[in-house]
């Protein structure tokens, strides 16, 4: 019923910048709120930031505070994370999610509704 598939992830300079895309496939995306995780090999999957279903509120991780921007287009049922000033301790698998409800995307990882595939960014030292 939901489908999101993410694209942007590749290979960036220390530094540099990439911007992933979320898109979202189903009827209703203006009412979720939308997010990004990421995991690192042998870590735990880690929030990252999110965004309510009207754009209004935006959150995140203290690790990425001041250097990536999420946003959403609902007209194109969109999702996009800008990443900027990258680092080493950015490499990782960066997921897509959708919750209904914005407080337990945020805080409640295992509860969330909807999971992308993730896509993969490397940001070598």
């Amino acid at each position: 019923q939901v489908l999101l598939v993410e694209s942007g992830g590749g290979v960036e300079r220390a530094g540099g910048s990439l911007r992933l895309s979320c898109s979202f496939s189903g009827r209703t995306f203006s009412t979720y709120a939308m997010g990004w995780f990421r995991q690192a090999p042998g870590k735990d999957r880690e929030f990252v930031s999110a965004i309510s279903s009207t754009g209004t509120s935006t959150y995140y991780a203290e690790f990425v505070q001041g250097r990536f921007t999420i946003s959403r287009d609902n007209a194109e049922n969109n999702v996009y994370l800008q990443m900027n000033s990258l680092k080493s301790g950015d490499t990782a698998r960066y997921y897509c999610v959708a919750d209904s409800d914005v407080v337990r995307l945020v805080v409640n990882k295992d509860a969330i509704e909807h999971w992308g595939k993730g896509t993969l960014v490397t940001v070598p030292p």
